[in-house]
């Protein structure tokens, strides 16, 4: 390596220990390691720390280790597009991937993004995949060729078909064991984790768990007492007790940063809390998810940011950890929440999409819905077919003191509505052609109100 390849890297390594001098005022120069666990599925309510009745011993000790967030979000309410906002930084919708990839795709995520590993390697960092992929099926998209220097996993979702298990591009399995993969990712974590190295690592491991179909290993059939539901949560939890076991046997506590959330709502089983809606809609129980944060000595135990974070935020958030120059991005540096420096950081709007379709958006506390699918999700398509609306009137909800979505308040705050309306309009001249043609198909719609109000049907 060049000698001013290595002047720049200590320098970057200081300046990110500057930034992140320890609670107590210890600076810290190592580049620190990323552990960072994805589930898929998961409900804001189904951890013990959220009002779970599964018990999650492992998740509930990072809570009270560290931060927990009340509002967090994923990417979008389904698999694909919330992965790539989690991996880029930036909406879906960017990136070309508004939808579910399934086996037979012939698009993925393309090489001209900048990924988190990518920038994690770019300071040095090892990195690995174990899990769920989901972001193109080709080995051109794969996270081989997308910064990962190892991959251990499935492809898509365990209920596509036929479902490879995968080790850096080499079939281990012709169609995975299900019941066997939460296991098996956990090992080989494990593995990585466990391996000598002087490098600083970065661990993304995307648990297939708790999608359907629900599968378990023999020792945790039946042992929530909650159903085969909760026996797979709990399971999810056994892992990130060996991975969070693994890192204290190796010294590593004190320069890891481990987070927990998952890639959206829970879709038949699972729990929203008081949350309204669920995967597949922009409701806040479809997008808003659990969120921990744990690092020993540089975040506060116990501490839950009242300001929001998202998916978006994780890219910029891990560069300022790394020293890495932050990458184009939509969301924000969300450090000074972890970290307990501040309540609430000041940010543009927050776009929920659906498909390519803007259907609401967050600032502060409001929540603003303007358009809605003509159906709920995954339930047959009406007379017509399935399509994106107007709402005859936007839905205004204070989501601090409404989190069920269930008081609309726009009458009353007809100010704050223009205001997020005006900016909407503002931030989709930013977007592809597609996103804009579709946000003005929509809004030129006529419509009218069903007797109930609560959604509006096309004119004949």
């Amino acid at each position: 390596m060049a000698r001013s390849e290595i002047d720049r890297r200590s320098f970057l390594g200081a300046a990110a220990g500057a930034l992140f001098g320890g609670v107590g005022g210890r600076a810290e120069t190592r580049a620190p390691n990323i552990v960072l666990i994805l589930a898929d599925d998961l409900g804001f309510g189904d951890l013990g720390c959220y009002g779970s009745k599964i018990p999650t011993p492992n998740l509930n000790r990072v809570a009270a280790d560290g931060a927990q967030f009340r509002h967090f979000y994923a990417g979008s309410p389904v698999c694909t597009p919330s992965r790539a906002a989690l991996l880029t930084g930036r909406y879906p919708v960017r990136c070309g991937l508004s939808g579910v990839l399934f086996p037979e795709a012939t698009v993925g995520l393309s090489n001209t993004e900048t990924t988190v590993p990518k920038m994690l390697k770019s300071q040095g960092y090892r990195t690995m995949c174990a899990g769920k992929w989901h972001l193109g099926s080709r080995p051109e998209y794969m996270p081989n060729a997308q910064g990962f220097d190892r991959f251990f996993g499935i492809p898509y979702s365990h209920d596509m078909w036929p479902l490879p298990l995968l080790s850096n591009g080499e079939v281990v399995e012709a169609n995975a064991k299900l019941d066997t993969l939460t296991q098996r990712y956990t090992e080989q974590a494990i593995d990585f984790i466990s391996s000598p190295a002087d490098a600083p690592f970065f661990l993304y491991l995307a648990h297939s768990a708790p999608h359907i179909p629900l599968a378990t290993s023999q020792r945790f059939r039946k042992k929530s007492k909650l159903g085969r539901y909760g026996d797979v949560v709990q399971e999810l939890d056994w892992s990130v007790g060996e991975v969070m076991r693994t890192i204290a046997e190796k010294g590593l506590d004190d320069n890891t940063l481990l987070m927990f959330t998952s890639d959206n709502g829970p879709w038949y089983q699972g729990n929203t809390g008081v949350l309204r809606g669920r995967k597949g809609e922009t409701y806040e129980g479809g997008v808003r998810v659990p969120c921990l944060a744990r690092f020993q000595g540089r975040i506060p135990a116990g501490i839950e940011p009242r300001g929001f974070g998202s998916f978006l935020d994780v890219m910029p958030t891990l560069a300022r950890l790394a020293g890495a120059a932050a990458p184009r991005s939509d969301g924000i540096d969300i450090w000074p929440l972890m970290a307990g420096q501040a309540s609430e950081l000041e940010r543009d709007l927050l776009l929920y999409f659906d498909g390519i379709n803007l259907q609401c958006a967050r600032m502060g506390p409001w929540k603003l819905h303007v358009s809605r699918y003509n159906s709920f999700a995954w339930t047959l398509d009406p007379p017509g077919g399935r399509m994106n609306l107007p709402l005859p009137r936007p839905e205004l909800y204070d989501l601090e003191s409404d989190p069920e979505e269930s008081s609309d308040v726009a009458e009353d705050n007809s100010e704050i509505v223009a205001q997020i309306r005006a900016r909407m309009e503002e931030m989709l001249l930013t977007f592809p052609e597609n996103v804009i043609a579709a946000w003005r198909d929509t809004m030129r719609t006529p419509v009218e109100a069903t007797e109930s109000g609560a959604l509006p049907v096309r004119k004949i």
